[in-house]
């Protein structure tokens, strides 16, 4: 897995399967599909957590908080390899009602295909940024095209939790969203779905988004002509010409 020190070197980052990318693509000339995901909470809901497992497979419990990472790996999916990119941001907060949102957080949103908003089960707080956050994606990307998918992380802490996993699905359905109750440290396969679902998502924009797709659906080709109706036709006409010619 390749480490992309911060946000500000999303811009200079080659795409995958460029001479520069990370060397996954077996000197293939085609590159695989860029895919790029924002993964947003507040702090200590296991962002970090949540972003290694997906691509790494591994738990590690320990992190350096508000490291605003880019993570970036070649993934199959379906049978197709994505070029994976997830950054991970640093934790908000709510202040005086409103949503403590830096410019870095707003330019891994901007800059991102797909949003992954997680919170803890174990903290409350963490649940009610949530509808603060999913506004701010939208009004980010205004049109509502940016698939966002709630994640409620920690599941195997029931012993202290302090949100009901049904709270967050009814939220989670209200604005919107596919909810994910996961438990990082003990279920991979419920982080790697989560994630999955957003790659199809954004895969499926892209595909119908291109050029060709857009003049093939609005310009229908136009049907070959039928040559022996065209004959059929013909002889008909010459027919009735000739019934004219003899009547007169």
């Amino acid at each position: 897995m390749r480490l992309v020190q911060n946000m500000c070197t999303i811009a200079e980052y080659p795409q995958a399967g460029s001479a520069n990318g990370d060397g996954c693509s077996g000197g293939s000339s085609v590159r695989p599909r860029l895919i790029k995901i924002a993964v947003v909470g507040a702090s200590g809901v296991g962002k970090t957590a949540l972003v290694v497992r997906f691509l790494t497979k591994r738990f590690i419990g320990d992190y350096e908080r508000n490291a605003a990472n880019l993570y970036s790996r070649q993934i199959q999916i379906d049978g197709e390899m994505l070029a994976i990119q997830v950054q991970d941001t640093p934790g908000v907060q709510i202040h005086e009602h409103s949503l403590d949102c830096n410019e870095q957080l707003n330019r891994c949103i901007r800059w991102a295909d797909a949003v992954v908003i997680v919170f803890s089960i174990t903290d409350y707080k963490s649940y009610e940024v949530l509808s603060c956050l999913h506004q701010q994606v939208r009004q980010l990307h205004p049109g509502n095209r940016v698939p966002i998918v709630v994640v409620a992380n920690k599941a195997d802490l029931l012993h202290i939790k302090e949100v009901e996993p049904q709270h967050g699905l009814q939220l989670a359905n209200m604005l919107g969203c596919t909810f994910y109750e996961v438990s990082v440290s003990e279920n991979y396969n419920d982080v790697f779905n989560a994630f999955q679902l957003l790659c199809k998502e954004v895969s499926k924009q892209q595909i119908t988004s291109t050029p060709e797709k857009r003049r093939t659906s609005l310009i229908p080709r136009p049907k070959s002509p039928n040559m022996q109706d065209l004959k059929r036709r013909f002889k008909q006409a010459l027919s009735a010409k000739v019934r004219t010619v003899t009547s007169v």
